[in-house]
């Protein structure tokens, strides 16, 4: 809900400043709306990828005893980890896996 608020926000500065120079109006105040709403813009579209790294499903992955509910979906979620590299994968446990329980 914030993030589409914000990039409301955005896109109303960024069409702001074009009618205000459509207008004729070329001051501080259009340039301050379009470089604005630009920044917030770019700024929501290119941070999805940069706080979830790539998993790669490749490697010697080892399953944990640790499971934890997502937050955003509620699904029950297994942990494994890669010795190797320290990575953490998290993935949604099946209906038919019986080695996980909810505690």
């Amino acid at each position: 809900m914030l993030r589409k608020a914000i990039l409301a926000y955005g896109v109303l500065a960024v069409i702001g400043a074009i009618l205000l120079a459509v207008a004729g109006i070329i001051t501080g105040l259009v340039v301050y709306l379009f470089v604005n709403g630009a920044v917030v813009i770019a700024a929501l579209l290119f941070e999805r990828g940069r706080y979830r790294p790539a998993i790669s499903p490749d490697g010697p992955w080892q399953e944990t005893a640790e499971c934890s509910v997502d937050p955003t979906t509620g699904q029950l979620m297994k942990v494994r980890y890669n010795p190797q590299t320290g990575a953490r994968d998290y993935v949604p446990v099946s209906p038919g896996d019986r080695h996980v329980t909810r505690s």
